[in-house]
């Protein structure tokens, strides 16, 4: 059996598209048993805006709670962890920010939140508040948005923008800079880039396993439970379909 790499890699927009066109509840089942992930799934981090799937590259920034210190390192204008994070945000990229969980408040509003817009990045994905959500859909900025909830508040006085690029946690589920994204109405999984192709081959597989034993459970009118789950017949079948 080949050893596993772990090291990260650039995922290519053709499997990103590939992701689309998945469920969420699939890819974590794969990634949770596949690549011996425990913890891949955002817990409390709901659609913002339903309906509209999200598979993009993870462009992380992890808030902190204010100091004075802490202030005046990372509060300089342009140059601060959320402009340089979103500055990273283009094509197939979304920013995931960690926000320790706090619904309060909001990583930016819509103002902030141009550069996005400007930049053509897919999405925004946090664990804190989102705000003026109506003005970035009435005014057409083409991001896609998952968070904790809906708020009013700024960051202050719960938490600044302290540092971009690095390994961050939202929602409980580790994410490092690169991964996958992968997101619908039921939530968003974290796919290690390491494991993003294999993850889509056999997610893919496993989809059309359960769509010829939907066909066979119909045309039968059997119990689910004759050909569910799958057994080596129906997986063969799928595998040499594939083929």
């Amino acid at each position: 059996m080949t050893e596993r790499s772990y090291a990260p890699v650039d995922v290519p927009q053709r499997i990103l598209d590939r992701f689309k066109k998945l469920p969420v509840a699939t890819i974590w089942h794969t990634v949770h048993r596949y690549a011996s992930v425990p913890l891949p799934f955002m817990e409390n981090v709901r659609p913002c805006t339903p309906g509209q799937p999200l598979a993009a590259r993870a462009r992380t920034l992890r808030y902190l709670p204010p100091r004075p210190d802490l202030q005046v390192e990372v509060q300089i204008g342009e140059h601060s962890p959320e402009y340089k994070a979103m500055g990273r945000c283009g094509p197939g990229d979304a920013l995931v920010a960690d926000v320790m969980g706090d619904a309060r408040p909001c990583i930016f509003g819509d103002v902030k939140a141009l550069q996005l817009k400007m930049n053509n990045a897919d999405g925004i994905v946090t664990d804190g508040g989102i705000r003026d959500l109506d003005i970035m859909i009435q005014e057409e900025y083409g991001l896609i948005i998952y968070a904790r909830d809906r708020t009013p508040h700024g960051g202050a006085p719960y938490a600044i923008p302290a540092e971009e690029n690095v390994d961050i946690q939202c929602g409980g589920a580790l994410v490092r800079p690169g991964d996958v994204l992968v997101g619908d109405d039921d939530g968003v999984v974290v796919v290690p880039s390491w494991f993003a192709e294999e993850c889509v081959e056999l997610t893919e597989a496993h989809e059309a396993a359960e769509a010829l034993v939907k066909e066979r459970i119909l045309a039968e009118g059997v119990v689910p439970g004759k050909y569910y789950p799958p057994g080596p017949e129906i997986l063969e079948a799928v595998r040499a379909a594939r083929r």
